[in-house]
């Protein structure tokens, strides 16, 4: 258990060092969102052709109201937390690619939901907009990154039980 998180820490030291780095913030996390902004637009266009995406600000053509997607709101931090845990723990590779693959599908897909629903909320009610920012999501996307690890978890292979005979 010390092994797991010490190694845990380390790793998610390491990975948010590399976040907050110039070039982490360049070449991996404005891109990142950037992507996220995109994807929230296509969902979004499904049902309301009147949005629109100036980078990774979002905005509704007709009433004005505009949201900018911003380090935190990415799903990069659950993201990191889940790729340190998964990388910690003791596992087959090919299992802890999948798990980091499909983790970061989750979490993202999640995201997707939260930035739309923030984007309309937003609209409804400022009042509601900063209360579901700040305290539902936020808890609710970590809470995610978790229970990914934990579903992984319990798909790794048992070890075999010891037979004497």
């Amino acid at each position: 258990m010390f092994r797991f998180a010490a190694l845990f820490l380390a790793i998610l030291v390491a990975l948010f060092a590399l976040e907050l780095t110039p070039p982490g913030q360049e070449y991996f996390v404005q891109p990142w969102t950037a992507a996220v902004a995109r994807g929230a637009i296509a969902a979004m266009h499904a049902f309301d052709p009147a949005v629109a995406s100036n980078g990774a600000t979002l905005f509704d053509t007709r009433t004005g109201f505009a949201i900018t997607i911003v380090a935190g709101c990415n799903g990069v931090e659950a993201m990191i937390v889940l790729i340190a845990a998964v990388l910690a723990f003791p596992a087959p590779w090919l299992h802890r690619v999948a798990g980091i693959v499909a983790g970061v599908a989750a979490i993202q897909a999640l995201n997707l939901v939260r930035i739309v629903s923030l984007f309309y909320l937003g609209q409804w009610s400022p009042a509601v907009f900063e209360w579901a920012h700040l305290y539902v999501w936020q808890v609710l996307i970590m809470l995610d990154a978790l229970l990914v690890w934990f579903v992984w978890l319990r798909t790794l292979p048992r070890e075999p039980a010891y037979d004497p005979a």
